[in-house]
Order: structure tokens, then C-alpha cells, then sequence
């Protein structure tokens, strides 16, 4: 196959995508890298040609690389994720209005245009968690816990466009971080950005049935195939806080060789779970579905999604052929 990744000057040397890109071009396809950001582009000659199978992103979420992804999706080409998907968790505002609506645990959401309209949010509403709407890998997040605390923050955010105010949800500290790859889920602990501790290192932890079904959600709900989930364990229960489109995959075992052979599949599929949502946009039960199994079985090499996984076989937590299927249908159920 001759697959396009867009890959902004942010990850020229990350391990996601770089690793991907390598492991694609030994099993003997082509993969053509564009940097949408140092690159003179004339837009109508990259997208008409047709010449690739798929275009893959993985840019930052302000990046120009999601405006040629979408030219080549208009184009009638196959995009991983998909464009329209991608758009909807890149805007967390946008997200956050989508998920909510849809049935997923999120906290309440105010959006701004302007910094200083956020003094309009109810002290009773505090602490705050604020930050960019298209802000990725932590960038100008803070935690605010009181409107007087606010008007220190507020110099700092001047020079951003859209900014999102959640109430904060109390935890331990820690995140759980899911990533949802060729059908399996994939959990991980780590120090979450507002409460920085250098003694906590990411690790791989079992992953619950309930949290389970709520990143299964995720991508029924935006209709994403790679993506990664941010979850706290709240007093309430699990909250999803952020969902990402192509994360880095850190802790999931071979992870390179398993996004080259979904990024495969999904090149000569399409998406089925844009199509999924596109099709029912379904609005997910009040209980969680919980036939998803914790303990997971060994991953099935597939002919079609490229050479298996050399080594032994590592547990992860399948989701009845993908974590958006077993979703769509829970959402189908309900209507």
C-alpha cells in the first residue's frame, strides 16, 4: 500500500509516528511523510492525485495538518482517523457539547472567547480546571481555586483563542490513560499534570470493566478508531476529562507493530466507527454496558492488517471485534 502521514515538526523525531512509519516500510509498503508546516503546498495537485491508499495524522491540534486532511477526505480518500472525528475531540469544546449530550461522563463546560469572561462563572463552581480549547500534551493547563486565584491566571491566558473552565473533579492525583488500538483497550496509570510528582512513573494497570466500557463509549460516541481516553476516578465514578486522536501509545506492548496493522486495516476498510456514528449517533444508557471483558486473550494476527507481532503473545482487553462496535451496539439497544 502507499499510505501519506502528515507529520508536524512538534513529533519529526517522536517515537509515535516515527516507530509506525518504519515498521510500514518493512513489511514493504510506501509511506510518504508531508510536514503540513514547513511545506509550500498546492492543495488541489496533493489531494487529486489519488495516489495514496490512506492519509494518516499526526499533528498537533492547532496545526495546519488537519485542514489537508480534511481536503483529502472532501477528496474521497480514506483518512485514519477519520477528518470529521478528528474535528470533533480536537475542538475540546466541541467535545465536551458532544459527549455530553451523547451520555458520556464529563464534567460541565464553560467555553470562552475572551479570558476575562470567565469571571463570569459562579464562585460555587470552584476549583477550576482551565485551558486551551485546542491545546494538547499539557499546555497551558491550570488548576484555579478561587476567582481571586483566577485574575493572577488570567494575564497568561491572553494570548489564547478559545479557552474551555471545568469544575474540578477531585482524585488520587493520577490518571488513567486508555488506548483503543486494532479493537483492544489498553490502560495506563500516570501523574496527572495538575499534581506533578516525579516519583510516579507511568505503568500498565488492569483495566476495569466499567472503564472499559466508557473508552469503548469514546469511540462510539466520535467515531474514532486510534484514540486515546484521559479518565479520572472521581467520587462519582469514572469521568472522561480529554480524548485524544492519535496518542503516543506509550506502555502498550509492540505498540508500533500494532497501530502499523490497524492503520492497514483501516486503509482498506474505511472507518467503522465514524460510520457507525455518522449512521446512529447513538445516545449511550445511563448504566454502562459491562459484557466487555477485563481479562483479555492473546492478539489474533490477522492476513489483511500485515505481518503478526514477532514475540509472545500479550494480554489486552478485546472489545467484541472493536471497542466502537460493542458501543453502537449498546447505543442501537437503547433507541
Amino acid at each position: 500500500m502507499r499510505l501519506c502521514f502528515l507529520v508536524e515538526e512538534h513529533y519529526r523525531h517522536d517515537g509515535m509516528p516515527n516507530e509506525v512509519i518504519r515498521q510500514l516500510t518493512a513489511w514493504g509498503h510506501q509511506v510518504d511523510v508531508v510536514r503540513p508546516g514547513g511545506s509550500l503546498l498546492r492543495m488541489t495537485e496533493v489531494v487529486a492525485s489519488g495516489a495514496h491508499d490512506a492519509w494518516v495524522l499526526k499533528t498537533v491540534s492547532g496545526g495546519p495538518g488537519l485542514t489537508l486532511l480534511e481536503a483529502a477526505a472532501a477528496a474521497g480518500m480514506t483518512t485514519v482517523n477519520d477528518a470529521r472525528s478528528i474535528r470533533g475531540v480536537r475542538d475540546k469544546a466541541l467535545a465536551a457539547a458532544i459527549g455530553r449530550t451523547r451520555g458520556l461522563a464529563m464534567p460541565p463546560t464553560y467555553a470562552v472567547a475572551q479570558p476575562e469572561l470567565l469571571r463570569e462563572i459562579p464562585a460555587a463552581e470552584y476549583p477550576l480546571v482551565v485551558k486551551p480549547a485546542d491545546g494538547s500534551s499539557g499546555r497551558a493547563v491550570h488548576l484555579v481555586s478561587s476567582p481571586a486565584e483566577l485574575e493572577a491566571v488570567l494575564p497568561g491566558l491572553a494570548g489564547e483563542h478559545m479557552l474551555i473552565a471545568q469544575p474540578y473533579v477531585p482524585n488520587s492525583g493520577t490518571d488513567i490513560k486508555v488506548y483503543a488500538v486494532g479493537g483492544e483497550l489498553f490502560a495506563t496509570e500516570r501523574c496527572s499534570p495538575l499534581h506533578p510528582d516525579p516519583a510516579v512513573r507511568e505503568r500498565r494497570v488492569p483495566l476495569s470493566a466499567e472503564v472499559a466500557a466508557m473508552a469503548a463509549q469514546v469511540g462510539a460516541v466520535y467515531g474514532l478508531d486510534l484514540y486515546g481516553v484521559d479518565v479520572l476516578l472521581g467520587p462519582d465514578g469514572p469521568v472522561v476529562v480529554d480524548v485524544n486522536d492519535f496518542p503516543s501509545f506509550r506502555q502498550v506492548p509492540d505498540a508500533a507493530a500494532r497501530v502499523a496493522r490497524a492503520v492497514l486495516g483501516l486503509a482498506r476498510t474505511g472507518s467503522p466507527a465514524a460510520t457507525a456514528a455518522a449512521v446512529c449517533h447513538p445516545r449511550v444508557p445511563q448504566g454502562l454496558p459491562l459484557s466487555i471483558p477485563v481479562q483479555g486473550s492473546p492478539v489474533q494476527a490477522s492476513p489483511v492488517q500485515g505481518p503478526p507481532v514477532q514475540g509472545s503473545p500479550v494480554q489486552g482487553s478485546p472489545v467484541q471485534g472493536s471497542p466502537v462496535q460493542a458501543s453502537a451496539r449498546a447505543g442501537e439497544a437503547a433507541l
